[in-house]
């Protein structure tokens, strides 16, 4: 009863409310503002989708008032992430659908989705409008004000004066992050209201079917951050506009707050090759060639910076970035890519061998890089003898590193993703005799156990697995095998903690004499468990020698994202350990390895780095004054001027760094130990 009436007076304030916010409904320059409605067969596919993810998800997830109020908050929080557009009025008048979001979504009523956007729509041009205005006086960079950089949590706007403060702190600080970088103010004006123009334009060209996916994604998010909606539009170009992986420089991107960020690098493309681009770096402007116009993207749709940004192979773009472990205050960077096509070998994984000054004698350490876990699969199917496997390749070069007389082995799986199952699986076996690698624990609560089958050791001498935060899935499968067969030593950072499977499921299949185009559900089936039954969700891989990171204090990994599924254990399998002593034996080389770094200048360089970035982040706050910004920016050049200075007097090769010379010191104690 109490729900009936909460929806007939919401019907009333939708009512009066529709009356007051578009009676009027053009801008101050003219424009008409959009009202957008439903396409007809959206209630349809909102009904069909409501029916299908409690049943199918892993989760298993009622539709009820829990989930109403968990996706309302993900709906606000999609539009308006960093609470700068909407005013506390209007999320008071939102929370009158708190509790019948659930309803709505069996019924197939959009309306309120509709009118929440609607109003978002409206908030979003009176900014617009403001930005133009404020623009026309300069800034005060002499002023000792700051502004709060992270407004997640921050309390909504009681009025539109307390956003134009808001608003006029976020565009002196994007002022005078242009003015760090040499600009002068007049050109800094026009930077940014052509920014703030584009991102106008962009948003009136928003379509019923943006709104529905925006929306179904709040629902869909509800059961974890790896289940989405992809509108038919999406679904259609998904590999063009989500990967660069044709002629382009090989990134995953996503927007997020208004910033294109970089979700992960292809292997072997491009990005990867030049090492300028990472994970977490967020582009904000584009420019052609040597000398083309810098085209500001912030703002932008995905899809339209995805077509900036590619190109011919051969062709150069450069790309303005925030890297992901920047300091607040830094300006963005500058960096060059070649366009190229990627191709298989480019993945292939690759060796080489370090030598270092280890107690007075010089050793040998063998180095496998695997950037991903790949198949040919198309080949291995036609019976091609020679396909492209990871297992395969890695077996062939443990065999050329042994005859070369290596003392060790590190498998370095640093921003390696994952990929085939099946290979994490069969490169497992290659150091181990059979037995479980990992269990899959399906929707219905079915445990399969993945094996490997083959009796065989490929190498069983000293082993080394280098991670990082952003190793992930299939690498993390291999490398809790590796730890908890106890047969190598893992070294680096905490993992991303990808524990789950997903799979995609084209909305067709629901709907099989539709003609019309429908979009697609990518939902989560299952969870991947070690053999000692812990699963590898949330929580990742935990290495035996850890080495700090700038990575490891940003959000970064599966515990940052909104909603993850929680760690769990189920019952553990029956597995051989290699090496029963090498428990005991970890202690000595972590004494060993932290008595080394007593003395690096290196890890005191990235540990006072890591100790600023915490800091900054901590404050959640960065100077609007320009000499305060100015002697933060010179002091972290300096730093970065040590670092380079240091590698050369220590004469690190291209493919050597710190991580991976240090493991090689961890794993030439550990050779001797075992001599």
């Amino acid at each position: 009863m109490k729900k009936r009436i909460s929806i007939v007076l919401l019907l009333i304030l939708m009512a009066l409310s529709s009356i007051s916010l578009f009676a009027v409904d053009k801008d101050s320059q003219g424009q008409t503002l959009p009202v957008l409605e439903p396409l007809p067969i959206h209630p349809r596919v909102e009904q069909a989708i409501a029916f299908f993810l409690p049943r199918m998800h892993y989760k298993h997830q009622q539709l009820d008032d829990k989930l109403s109020a968990e996706m309302l908050n993900f709906y606000i929080d999609l539009l308006d992430n960093q609470h700068l557009y909407f005013l506390k009025s209007d999320i008071d008048l939102f929370n009158h659908y708190k509790y019948t979001l659930d309803d709505a979504l069996r019924n197939g009523d959009l309306r309120a989705a509709y009118f929440m956007f609607n109003l978002f729509m409206k908030r979003f041009q009176e900014r617009m409008d403001f930005v133009q205005q404020i623009l026309g006086k300069p800034f005060d960079f002499n002023k000792s004000d700051s502004i709060e950089l992270d407004r997640k949590n921050a309390p909504w706007a009681t009025d539109k004066a307390q956003l134009d403060s808001l608003w006029k702190k976020r565009l002196k600080n994007e002022a005078l992050s242009l003015k760090l970088t040499g600009k002068k103010w007049d050109d800094i004006v026009k930077r940014l209201k052509k920014r703030y123009k584009t991102r106008d334009k962009n948003m009136m060209k928003t379509e019923s079917e943006d709104v529905f996916q925006v929306f179904m994604n709040s629902f869909a998010e509800t059961f974890d951050p790896h289940t989405n909606y992809m509108s038919p539009k999406l679904s259609d170009d998904f590999k063009i506009r989500m990967s660069l992986s044709l002629e382009g420089i090989g990134a995953t991107l996503q927007t997020e707050d208004d910033y294109t960020k970089v979700v992960n690098i292809v292997p072997g493309g491009p990005a990867d090759k030049s090492g300028l681009l990472h994970p977490g770096d967020r582009i904000v402007a584009v420019g052609q060639g040597d000398k083309g116009e810098m085209v500001d993207i912030i703002g932008w749709r995905i899809d339209d910076v995805v077509q900036l940004i590619r190109g011919k192979k051969g062709t150069k773009v450069r790309l303005q970035i925030i890297p992901a472990d920047a300091s607040l205050s830094d300006p963005p960077k500058t960096i060059t890519i070649v366009r190229d096509r990627i191709k298989l070998a480019d993945r292939a994984a690759k060796s080489d061998t370090l030598e270092i000054e280890h107690n007075g004698r010089k050793i040998k350490i063998g180095v496998i890089k695997v950037p991903d876990f790949y198949l040919d699969y198309d080949a291995m199917r036609k019976g091609i003898p020679d396909y492209a496997s990871t297992s395969r390749d890695v077996a062939r070069l443990l065999k050329q590193l042994e005859h070369a007389g290596v003392e060790g082995i590190i498998i370095d799986l640093r921003r390696n993703g994952g990929g085939f199952l099946s290979e994490a699986v069969d490169m497992t076996g290659l150091f181990i005799k059979e037995g479980p690698v990992v269990q899959v624990r399906d929707s219905r609560g079915r445990v399969k156990v993945e094996r490997d089958e083959d009796p065989k050791i490929v190498y069983s001498g000293p082993l080394a697995v280098l991670v990082d935060r952003f190793s992930a899935s299939a690498s993390e499968i291999f490398t809790a095998a590796i730890q908890d067969y106890r047969r190598g030593i893992v070294v680096g950072s905490q993992t991303f903690g990808k524990g789950t499977v997903q799979n995609i499921m084209p909305l067709s299949r629901m709907f099989p004499h539709s003609k019309q185009k429908l979009g697609q559900i990518k939902f989560t089936i299952a969870k991947f468990y070690r053999v000692n039954g812990g699963s590898t969700q949330l929580k990742g891989v935990m290495p035996d020698i850890p080495i700090p990171s700038r990575f490891d204090v940003l959000d970064v990994g599966e515990s940052s994202e909104k909603n993850a599924l929680a760690w769990d254990e189920i019952e553990p399998v029956d597995y051989d350990v290699f090496d029963p002593r090498l428990p005991q034996e970890i202690p000595t080389l972590k004494k060993l390895h932290e008595k080394r770094m007593q003395h690096d200048p290196e890890y005191k360089l990235i540990l006072k780095e890591i100790g600023e970035i915490k800091r900054e982040r901590k404050k959640n706050s960065v100077s609007l004054n320009l000499a305060v910004r100015k002697k933060l920016r010179d002091e972290r050049e300096k730093r970065k001027k040590e670092l380079k200075k240091l590698h050369k007097k220590l004469g690190y090769k291209k493919n050597e760094d710190f991580y991976l010379v240090e493991t090689a010191h961890i794993l030439g104690d550990y050779a001797r130990m075992k001599k």
